[in-house]
């Protein structure tokens, strides 16, 4: 069975999680807390991060590779688009939010709000805070833009860019940190994907001392 080693307020590992489930591979999660920084797990990845995936013999790091991984080795199912055109936005999609939306929002405020403690690096910057909370809302229009002729963001279908989308948003959600209600369209979006089965246990995830807000579980927030 595919293992997958995890932290649950990871918008990398919950995009992993999500392909998993529909991509319907039977999976075990290990919860990682990366701060522990285990010998162990350095083993399997002497970067230190999660996600981490272990397939029999193989192990992959990162969750691109991962993801990249998971669409070769188990082509049933998939997510990258079919065409080369299709496959280069959604990779392009993929970029925005791993490394834009990650830079400009999921840094500013969920690492500032918990990783900055659970790290031991002090306390969150409000300067970094109102950075990511005022980068959020271009973002949110950004998805407005994206799917004002479809209901996904790369086209007709559920695709990666998609997944790794709502995997950021839903760790700020969990925080009380999206205004949906200044963004229907993205709100709309979001709402489609909070119904699917594969992310279920994903908002299901609770962290010690942190609640998230009564809308968090709810697909008609």
């Amino acid at each position: 069975m595919l293992k997958l080693y995890h932290t649950p307020l990871s918008p990398f590992c919950r995009k992993i999680r999500m392909l998993l489930k529909e991509k319907d591979l039977a999976f075990e999660l290990v919860n990682e807390n990366p701060w522990e920084r285990r010998r162990e797990f350095f083993a399997l990845n002497p970067a230190g991060e999660v996600p981490v995936l272990v397939d029999g013999r193989r192990t992959i790091a990162h969750s691109t590779a991962i993801c990249e991984y998971l669409e070769e080795a188990y082509p049933e199912l998939g997510f990258l688009g079919e065409s080369i055109e299709e496959r280069a936005e959604i990779r392009r999609i993929i970029g925005w939010f791993d490394t834009k939306f990650n830079f400009e929002v999921t840094e500013n405020i969920l690492f500032e709000k918990v990783y900055k403690r659970l790290w031991s690096y002090g306390e969150p910057s409000s300067e970094a805070l109102r950075a990511g909370k005022r980068n959020i809302a271009y973002h949110l229009d950004y998805i407005a833009y994206l799917t004002q002729d479809s209901q996904w963001l790369a086209g007709n279908r559920l695709s990666l860019a998609d997944m790794t989308a709502a995997a950021h948003l839903s760790t700020l959600d969990y925080l009380g940190d999206v205004n949906w209600d200044a963004h229907p369209r993205a709100k709309e979006w979001y709402a489609l994907i909070k119904s699917r089965p594969s992310f279920r246990n994903i908002l299901m995830d609770r962290v010690m001392g942190l609640k998230p807000p009564a809308h968090y579980e709810n697909p008609d927030f």
